[in-house]
């Protein structure tokens, strides 16, 4: 399935269950090879039950910011990662393969942008360490 066509629209406009199933391969192809390198994803990584979880989590997350019909349900960022020592550099990575993914599925720059913009500024609340 490709999701040339995918748009992340934050207007109010809900998604169609194409674009919802293209969110979700996306999720399901993001490596966290890079992200790794933080215990917190490491962990994550390798517990197949925890990968789940913070997938579907992301899922939601990405679902809801570009307008719906998912609801996101988990703790705010700020208590989520608290005490995780999260630095700038660990964020960026979990950014660089998020993007390493919408690129494989050849999502456009525009709509690549527009999601990035949603979850960006999010890494006040994620990060710890500066």
């Amino acid at each position: 399935m490709g999701v040339k066509n995918i748009t992340f629209d934050i207007q109010g406009r809900r998604p169609s269950k194409i674009q919802i199933l293209a969110i979700a391969a996306v999720v399901a192809l993001l490596p966290l090879t890079a992200a790794a390198q933080n215990h917190f994803f490491a962990a994550t990584a390798s517990n197949p039950a925890r990968l789940a979880s913070f997938k579907m989590k992301l899922v939601d997350q990405i679902c809801e910011a570009s307008g719906g019909p998912c609801k996101y349900t988990g703790k705010d960022m700020k208590t989520a990662h608290q005490g995780m020592g999260i630095s700038t550099g660990d964020f960026n990575a979990l950014v660089e393969d998020l993007v390493g993914a919408l690129d494989k599925f050849k999502v456009g720059a525009a709509e690549k942008n527009q999601l990035l913009g949603v979850l960006g500024p999010m890494q006040g609340q994620i990060v710890e360490k500066r």
